[in-house]
């Protein structure tokens, strides 16, 4: 789920428990609201948390060995 339907499902779950008026036979259209508004917000938080893109730092280290000229370049890649 991304952070627009999370979005979503928050304002037409806010939509459903206050605005709505209306009952409907069977479902209790407020706890519906609540559940989506629920579902919305576990859907920001894992988007935040799990689904967020990683950033990288790459570090370049280049030695020069003096006696026989050879460089030699380590570069290290780490997630942050």
């Amino acid at each position: 789920m991304r952070l627009g339907t999370s979005i979503f499902l928050i304002a037409v779950g806010a939509i459903l428990t206050f605005a709505v008026t209306f009952s409907v036979s069977g479902v209790d259209v407020h706890t519906v609201g609540v559940i989506l508004m629920l579902v919305g917000v576990l859907g920001i938080i894992l988007e935040f948390a799990l689904f967020r893109p990683r950033t990288r730092r790459t570090t370049s280290t280049t030695t020069a060995d003096p006696r026989s000229g050879t460089t030699t370049r380590q570069t290290t890649q780490r997630d942050l």
